[in-house]
């Protein structure tokens, strides 16, 4: 997790304007440890714990209580959090997953597909009985697990406790996993099949898992090859990573909703969609290029994004579908 304890600034992505530049968002009163960045809402953490949220709000994922506004254009801290020092935040399209540094996880939002873990019901027709969590809210069946990592997709999301254990909640998450063991796909199920894991990642309907020995871990739909298996099929048990990952270990990794990166020795590798497909390109929504090749082909394996043998990867970040690092000149 990277100390910003600099003045931040931050992109807003309110829906009231359109802002081409960057602009401020926090000044030198809060000092910032983490942001973090949802399809449509954004959130930063203080040095001291508090959790400051804003951007669209139709599905209560800014957990602000039901009377808070749809859309909230500036950092407005999560009162419901009071005495709770929260450690980290993942934000996925309309949902929030939160852990305190006493490792207990806390979700809200948009509770379709079970995506928050409250183990919520479907109806006789097969829709969601509960809607939303308009406020922070316990994961119960996650209560006694000291929660580490925390990752929010699509209609997913996955955790990795003190123990190394990944756990996942949520539709795609789970539908995607042909375990025995799993039978409420909106409660945290243990994916047993795995090493130690340290870190996880969730993309559109796509899971990745890093291992404590640096080893990559991917399952789910794998449309344009965001897998990185070297083919497009679906793949319903964690299958290994390979190719560069064979021979280097990976040290991060981040999922966009179709594409994939990773850092290994300090280099970025990226795979999956790369833009001419996808599911909005005819509609002007595709911004081409996500996968930093030079082209808007897809690529079923990791590839070496090339920056200069001088470079030093210390972070990457998929959005939808863009991506960004953080890079070192050496």
């Amino acid at each position: 997790m990277m100390d910003v304890y600099m003045q931040l600034v931050l992109m807003i992505l309110g829906s009231l304007v359109s802002q081409r530049e960057p602009l401020r968002v926090f000044g030198e009163e809060k000092k910032i440890v983490q942001i973090s960045a949802g399809y449509n809402h954004s959130c930063a953490i203080t040095v001291d714990g508090e959790l400051y949220m804003w951007g669209k709000n139709t599905s209560g994922q800014l957990g602000l209580g039901k009377r808070a506004p749809n859309i909230v254009p500036l950092p407005t801290k999560v009162e419901y959090l009071d005495g709770i020092n929260i450690k980290m935040a993942a934000l996925g399209s309309e949902h929030t997953v939160a852990i305190s540094d006493g490792g207990e996880a806390f979700s809200w939002g948009m509770g379709v597909s079970g995506r928050l873990g409250h183990g919520h019901e479907s109806s006789i027709l097969g829709f969601f009985s509960s809607s939303s969590e308009y406020t922070p809210r316990l994961i119960k069946d996650l209560e006694g697990i000291k929660v580490k990592y925390v990752a929010a997709g699509l209609l997913s999301s996955a955790c990795t406790d003190e123990n190394g254990s990944v756990l996942v909640f949520g539709e795609r998450g789970i539908e995607n996993l042909r375990l025995k063991e799993m039978s409420d796909v909106t409660r945290p199920s243990l994916i047993t099949e795995l090493p130690y894991s340290k870190e996880v990642a969730c993309g559109g309907y796509h899971t990745c898992v890093l291992t404590n020995s640096g080893e990559l871990y991917t399952w789910g739909s794998n449309e344009n090859g965001c897998l990185g298996i070297g083919s497009s099929d679906v793949i319903h048990l964690p299958e290994q990573v390979q190719g560069p990952f064979l021979k280097s270990s990976v040290s991060q990794v981040s999922c966009g909703w179709k594409h994939t990166a990773a850092i290994s020795e300090g280099r970025v590798f990226t795979w999956g969609w790369g833009g001419s497909n996808g599911t909005f390109s005819e509609d002007g929504h595709s911004s081409s290029g996500q996968l930093g090749h030079g082209s808007d082909v897809d690529y079923i394996s990791p590839t070496r994004v090339c920056f200069g043998e001088d470079v030093k990867a210390l972070q990457v970040s998929c959005g939808f579908n863009h991506t960004g690092a953080i890079l070192e000149y050496t």
